[in-house]
């Protein structure tokens, strides 16, 4: 019974993929590396079935999901030349 209490606990991570042809990809996940392999083996998002992911370019934890999903849509917001400083940026804001 305590499974879905301890499931509610676990953060959130928002990361970015570098994609074939140089394209960035963000997104949330509990576990990023195994979402990195979803999105390899065709079975993540549509967006990366058409360009595979080739790495993991950053990862930022956060505590829950509508926190994550905030800063995914603040970084999807910017312009690429911005995406990566984003993962270096001291706040969460």
């Amino acid at each position: 019974m305590d499974e879905p209490r301890a499931q509610a606990d676990l953060p959130y991570w928002l990361y970015l993929l570098e994609c074939e042809g140089g394209v960035y990809y963000a997104g949330i996940a509990r576990d990023v590396e195994q979402r990195f392999f979803q999105h390899l083996w065709g079975t993540g998002a549509k967006f990366t079935r058409a360009r595979p992911p080739l790495r993991v370019l950053a990862a930022r934890e956060y505590p829950n999901k509508g926190d994550a999903l905030r800063a995914e849509l603040r970084l999807k917001a910017l312009p690429r030349a911005d995406k990566l400083a984003f993962f270096s940026a001291v706040a969460h804001g």
